[in-house]
């Protein structure tokens, strides 16, 4: 389970006295913690894997409009500690598809569905989400769906 894998990273950054990824790996698990507590009173509780990769996905979004703010404001030093942080995040986050796996994805759930215009695009990005949710990036996949379905 990942929650495991990263628990063992932050015993191993501690043994090793990396303080930016035990730093990281910290946070993530402060993330982790305070998404539990929000669930606490839901009806239905999510996979715990496709709980993680969610507060992953969030958390390197996150990261990367940091950086995007950072370097457009001349802030190198924290863009750098961002960038630090994105790393050992995305270390956690399963294998990411490429674009083209992404529109060949995009292309077989329109042939599926029957997808004709604009007003089918939540019914293919619900599919897709469901399918390969914890692979992709799913704001880039919502301009490739708008893109297929134009």
């Amino acid at each position: 389970m990942l929650r495991e894998t990263i628990k063992a990273a932050q015993v191993a950054a501690m043994k090793s006295g990396d303080k930016g990824r035990l730093a990281a790996v910290r946070l993530i698990l402060a993330k982790l913690k305070d998404k539990d507590i929000e669930l606490r009173t839901a009806a239905s509780l999510p996979d715990d894997d496709a709980l993680v990769v969610d507060v992953l996905q969030k958390m390197a979004k996150q990261r990367r409009e940091s950086i995007d703010l950072y370097m457009k404001g001349g802030r190198q030093e924290l863009a750098d500690a961002e960038a630090a942080e994105l790393a050992v995040i995305e270390a956690f986050l399963p294998q990411q598809m490429g674009e083209d796996d992404v529109k060949a994805a995009i292309a077989a759930i329109i042939a599926e569905t029957g997808a004709a215009g604009m007003k089918d695009m939540g019914r293919v990005i619900a599919e897709l989400k469901a399918r390969h949710g914890t692979q992709l990036d799913m704001g880039k996949a919502s301009g490739l769906v708008k893109a297929a379905l134009a």
